[in-house]
């Protein structure tokens, strides 16, 4: 299971009911399962590979990424709305993830992870014996 930052989802309801934006998403992501793997997509469009730093610290991944400015400084600017500089976003992996075989793909402006679900917490079959015969049973 992924554990995500509770205030963020605070920032999003004052967000809705204030009608002002907190923050601005640098960095928004899906988290999904899919089979024996947890995917996380995140969006960070605009930056090249070589700026974007995944690293896992006991059961916390470190996404960091950082966007230059494309223009020197001696550029007079007419807009300047895209943000920039160094965004970063931590996920507190849960136990059961393999957070050691984190694999990482960049396509489109998209980082993707896959983390692997532990064996020992995929769901397992528990045979009972009966007097007749064996029944299985499911275990969660």
């Amino acid at each position: 299971m992924l554990m995500l930052d509770p205030f963020r989802h605070l920032d999003r309801l004052a967000e809705q009911v204030l009608g002002t934006v907190a923050h601005p998403a640098a960095m928004p992501m899906d988290a999904w399962r899919e089979g024996d793997d947890y995917v996380i997509a995140l969006d960070l469009p605009g930056m090249d590979s070589d700026a974007i730093d995944l690293g896992v610290e006991k059961n916390v991944l470190t996404v960091r990424a950082e966007r230059k400015a494309p223009y020197g400084e001696d550029t007079e600017l007419a807009a300047a709305e895209r943000p920039r500089g160094v965004f970063s976003r931590q996920i507190i992996l849960g136990d059961a993830m393999e957070a050691d075989k984190v694999k990482a793909s960049y396509d489109a402006g998209v980082l993707t992870l896959r983390i692997p679900v532990a064996a020992q917490a995929a769901p397992r079959k528990i045979e009972i014996e009966t007097k007749g015969g064996q029944q299985q049973i499911s275990a969660a």
